[in-house]
Formats: C-alpha cells, structure tokens, sequence
C-alpha cells in the first residue's frame, strides 16, 4: 500500500511538472540548481522563493526560473552576475530592501527579454532605474527616494501600461514631457505623495487612471483633460485646491467615472459631467450646493431613469463640509440614479 500511494505521489507531481511545459532535463537542472538559501517547490520549478531570508546579497539564479521573489531582505545590490543566467525571468520582486539607485548593475535589466513585472517598492533608489527591458508591463517603485526621472527611461517601453511612482520626492521639473516619452500605451500612473506643485505634463493620451493625492496642487490648467481623452478614475485627494483654481467645467469630460477631490479648499461644486458615477467632496470649504448650478442637463429633458440623458452620478460623499441637511430637491431631480450621499 505504502509502495502504491509514493507511485501515485510520484505521478502527481510528474503531472504538474509538465502541467507547467518545463522539459524532464531542465526540470531536474532547475531543482538541483535552487540556491541553499532559497526555496523551490517542485511542483512549482519556474519559481524562486528567496524572501525573508536576511540576505544581503543576491545568490546565484537557476536559468530556468520564472518568477522569483526576493522581498524582505537586507540587499543593497541587484547584481548582474547573480541575474546572469536567469534569462527568462517574467517577475521579480524586490521589495522592501535596501537597494540604491548606485546598486542596480549596468545592464541587470535590460539583459532580462521576458521580464514583464518588477517591484522595487520600499527601497532607497533616488531615480529610475536604467536601462529597462522593453518586455515590461508593469514597474512599481513607490516608497522610495526618487527625485529624478532621467530622459528616454521610458523610450521603447510600449507594453508598459502601469506605473507606479508614489511616495516619492518628485518635484514638478522631474515629471515633463521629456521624463514621460516612450509611455504610449500607459494606463495606470501613481504620483500620489510627492512634491508636485501643478499638474503633470507630458502624461499619455492613454492614460486611464490618474492618482496625484498628497501633493501641493492649487490649481488645474483650463481644458487639462482635453489631453486625457481616456481618463475615468481621477484622484486628487489632500491637495490644496481651491474654487479659484479649479475651472468650473474642468471635469466636463464624458470619459470621468470616479472623481475624488476629497481634503481641499473648495468652496463650490464644480459642474458634474453626466456620465460620472462617483464623487468624492467630503472635507471641504463647500457650505451649498443647488441642482440649478450643478446639474450637467436640463431636469425637463430628463423623462424617466432609463433616458440616456440623465446623469450617471450614483455615489456622492458631502460630509466634512458646512452643508446642512436636508439635500436640495433639485439636486435629486437631477440625479435620480443616486443609490448613496454621504453628508
């Protein structure tokens, strides 16, 4: 019996080996190649785990791996000799180390054709790394001290469609047309708790999700967004904007779905575009609001809920402000959709 269950242990794990298209030979290479320190399931053998170790440098790399995780450690160094044959690396993940922007190894990441992911969040890089391979989706550097994005990091990097780049010491001067060039297909870009006095220029046309909470804003350039087409989930919490620089049809765009202007100066409600669904204006100067001056469409075009004219908006958070209840009645007529208002 015992003899029975080990051959069929055995088939088991042979079948999720293959399960995940890794020849016998380089199935066995692999696993035999597994750094002492690290661990590698075998029932998972593109896989490097390397984690909360307390290593201060990073082993030598099995050629065969995949993914390979090397978070919570005391690296200061990402070394292209220990890299040097991981080739085929797809995901690496470097959080939470002690790695500078002198550390990272000319040519550690560019030699590496399939790396689609890279986290280097909670490091002490003072720029972005460089250079970058163009295989990349996704590069999340937050928490760290990046002050500088150098020109033509990005250039070749089409399949990048997330940045991340929070809590980080970017001035105004460092995020420019130039700094951003190559970024043709972003989607996603945080630069959420930094140093930004003004709007981001040079952002993509591509760009969907726009979070720029905690810095120092006061004021949105008129027609900004008109070189946003796609943006749908803006995020401008705790900045200092006040009515006075905020336009008031500045939000007017049909793509908007989630508007969080939370934690500002603002005095009035700026105009609502119709397709929006959520709003956030808690924690503001706002002392009311009226239907008349808000709504984006006339209340008597608007016949019934399902008319396509009537305004999307289902979600809106008031409270923090000196509006007092009850909500007007125009400003339900308006938007009828609502399911919740927070005041």
């Amino acid at each position: 019996m015992a003899l029975l269950l080990g051959l069929l242990c055995t088939l088991c794990l042979f079948g999720q080996v293959l399960g995940q298209d890794i020849p016998h030979e380089e199935y066995l290479a692999q696993i035999q190649a597994c750094p002492r320190e690290c661990r590698c399931p075998p029932n998972f053998p593109h896989a490097v785990y390397c984690d909360n170790k307390g290593l201060k440098s990073i082993p030598t790399i099995p050629p065969h791996t995949w993914y390979l995780y090397l978070q919570n450690n005391l690296i200061e160094v990402l070394s292209a000799d220990a890299l040097r044959n991981a080739t085929k690396l797809r995901w690496l993940n470097l959080n939470r180390n002690k790695i500078t922007s002198e550390g990272v190894e000319e040519g550690v990441l560019s030699t590496k054709p399939n790396l689609a992911h890279l986290y280097m969040d909670d490091n002490l890089l003072s720029s972005v790394p460089s250079a970058l391979p163009a295989s990349l989706e996704s590069l999340r550097l937050s928490r760290n001290r990046i002050s500088k994005i150098p020109p033509g990091v990005f250039i070749g990097l089409d399949k990048l469609n997330l940045l991340d780049l929070q809590a980080n010491k970017l001035m105004d001067d460092a995020v420019t047309e130039v700094s951003l060039k190559g970024l043709n297909n972003l989607v996603q870009i945080n630069l959420a708790k930094n140093q930004l006095n003004s709007m981001p220029i040079g952002l993509p046309p591509t760009t969907t999700q726009l979070f720029l909470d905690g810095n120092n804003i006061e004021k949105i350039p008129a027609g900004y967004f008109k070189g946003l087409p796609k943006v749908a989930f803006l995020r401008l919490n705790y900045n200092k904007l006040g009515s006075s620089g905020v336009p008031r049809d500045v939000f007017n765009v049909s793509s908007i779905l989630d508007l969080q202007l939370s934690h500002n100066q603002l005095t009035e409600v700026p105009l609502i575009p119709a397709g929006l669904e959520h709003l956030h204006l808690d924690h503001n100067n706002i002392k009311s609001v009226s239907g008349a001056n808000i709504c984006p469409v006339a209340v008597e075009t608007m016949e019934d809920s399902a008319n396509e004219s009537v305004p999307r908006l289902r979600y809106l958070r008031l409270d923090g402000n000196d509006i007092k209840p009850p909500i007007p009645r125009d400003v339900i007529l308006c938007f009828r959709l609502l399911t919740s208002i927070v005041i």
